[in-house]
C-alpha cells in the first residue's frame, strides 16, 4: 500500500508540473505562434487601457524579452517564493503562493481568489453530497426494482436530470421560490463562520439546482453498476449462505458497482471546485467561476491564469484522492 500511494503522490506532481507547463505555454507560446510581438502580448496583460509605459513595465516583469524557459521557471518561482513586480521607483511583492498579479487593477490575484473560494467550495460540496446520497440511493432502488413504475419514475426523472441545462433548472428554481411561492425573499451568500444555518438556507436552492443534473446521471450509473454486479456468481454465493439481503446488497454489490462512482465523483468534484461557472452566474454568486468571468471580460489575463493553474491544481488533487480511495475500495488496484 506505501508504495502504491508513493507512485500516485509521484503521478500527481509530475502532472501537476505538466499541468502548469501546458498552461504557461497556452498564455505565454501560443501568442507568439500566432505571430504576436512582446507588446502585443504585455499590452493584453495591461488591460485596454495600455500605454507605453505601462507595457514596458509589464515586458520586464514577466520577463517576455527572456527565453521561454526562463519564463516558466519564473512562473514556477512565483508559486513557491513569490515574486517582485517594478512599476518605477515602487517595488510590489506577490507574496506566495503567487499565482499571478493583475496589472490592471494592482492586486494579487491569489487573495482575490481565497475570498472567493469558500464560494464554491460551499457550493460544491454541498451539492456534492446531495448528488452522491440521492443519486446511489435512487439507482439502487431502480436496480432492485428494475421494470417497475417506480423504476421507470425514477429513470425518467433521471433522463430529465441530464437533459435539462444547469442555467435553465436553476433559474426555473429561482422564479419559483423567490418569485411565485416566495419561500426565499433572495439569495445571497452568507459565510458560514457567521451563522451556519442562514449559510445552508441561501445555499438550498443552488444546492439542489446543481445536484439534480449529476444526481441523474450518478443514479443511472449506479443502476447499471447494480443490474450488472447482482448477477454475478458470488452474490448467489452469499445469498446461499443465508447473509441477511441487506449485507448482500450493500456490503457485496453495492461496494462493486461504486468503483465507476469513485472515479467519476472525484472528477466531478473536482470541476466544481474549480469553478461552477453557470450556477455561479444565475445565483450571482461571487465564486471563482465568476471571478473568472469579470477577468475575460476585463481582459485581466493574470486573472484568467491563476484561476486556471488553481482549477487544475485541484483537479489534479481531488483525482489523486479518488486514487487512494479506488484502492481502500478494490484491493487488486494497489497491484496496478
Amino acid at each position: 500500500m506505501a508504495a502504491y500511494i508513493i507512485r500516485r503522490v509521484f503521478g500527481a506532481i509530475l502532472l501537476l508540473l505538466i499541468v502548469s507547463a501546458v498552461t504557461f505555454s497556452i498564455f505565454f507560446l501560443v501568442p507568439r505562434l500566432a505571430g504576436q510581438t512582446m507588446d502585443q502580448l504585455a499590452a493584453q496583460y495591461v488591460g485596454k487601457d495600455a500605454n507605453p509605459s505601462s507595457i514596458a513595465a509589464v515586458k520586464e516583469n514577466l520577463g517576455l524579452d527572456q527565453p521561454l524557459y526562463a519564463q516558466y521557471w519564473h512562473l514556477i518561482k512565483q508559486l513557491v517564493v513569490g515574486a517582485d513586480y517594478t512599476f518605477g521607483p515602487e517595488v510590489t511583492h506577490c507574496n506566495a503562493p503567487c499565482f499571478g498579479y493583475s496589472f490592471k487593477n494592482h492586486v494579487e490575484v491569489w487573495p482575490q481568489m481565497t475570498e472567493r473560494i469558500p464560494v464554491t467550495f460551499s457550493l460544491a460540496i454541498g451539492a456534492a453530497v446531495i448528488w452522491l446520497l440521492s443519486g446511489v440511493a435512487i439507482g439502487v432502488v431502480s436496480a432492485l426494482k428494475r421494470g417497475s413504475l417506480l423504476d421507470r419514475f425514477f429513470m425518467g426523472v433521471a433522463l430529465a436530470g441530464v437533459s435539462l441545462p444547469i442555467f435553465f433548472t436553476g433559474m426555473l428554481a429561482l422564479g419559483l421560490f423567490t418569485v411565485q411561492w416566495p419561500m426565499w425573499e433572495s439569495i445571497n451568500f452568507v459565510p458560514f463562520t457567521e451563522s451556519p444555518l442562514d449559510w445552508a438556507w441561501n445555499l438550498l436552492i443552488p444546492w439542489c439546482s446543481l445536484a439534480f443534473l449529476y444526481s441523474a446521471l450518478y443514479a443511472r450509473i449506479t443502476r447499471a453498476g447494480m443490474l450488472e454486479t447482482m448477477g454475478e456468481d458470488y452474490i448467489r454465493t452469499a445469498r446461499a449462505k443465508g447473509l441477511r439481503e441487506s449485507r448482500v446488497i450493500g456490503k457485496h454489490g453495492l461496494r462493486a458497482a461504486l468503483t465507476p462512482i469513485v472515479t467519476i465523483f472525484g472528477m466531478d468534484f473536482g470541476l466544481l471546485v474549480g469553478g461552477a461557472v453557470i450556477t455561479e452566474q444565475v445565483f450571482s454568486f461571487q465564486g471563482m467561476g465568476f471571478y473568472a468571468i469579470d477577468g475575460v471580460r476585463g481582459n485581466d489575463l493574470p486573472v484568467v491564469m491563476g484561476v486556471t493553474l488553481v482549477a487544475a491544481f485541484f483537479i489534479v488533487i481531488c483525482n489523486l484522492l479518488v486514487d487512494l480511495v479506488y484502492a481502500a475500495i478494490d484491493p487488486r488496484v494497489r497491484l496496478s
